[in-house]
């Protein structure tokens, strides 16, 4: 039987979600295995001088438990 873990994550980007998502996900990947899937839950922006300066979000990756 496979266990899933889950793990909250924060990323952020000068370029927009997509890019932040994406972000999130690379670094993710640079020590978890067997990423499934990843669920964002969260969206914010920085705000300076009445624009959008940093998208962010917070997101939930799900990955499968090596034996």
């Amino acid at each position: 039987m496979a266990i899933v873990k889950v793990i909250e994550v924060l990323a952020q980007s000068s370029k927009g979600w997509e890019d932040a998502a994406n972000t999130a996900l690379q670094e993710a990947a640079r020590t978890v295995r067997n990423i499934k899937s990843m669920y964002v839950d969260d969206f914010q922006v920085k705000v300076q001088n009445d624009r959008v300066t940093e998208y962010r979000l917070r997101a939930k990756i799900s990955f499968v438990v090596e034996d």
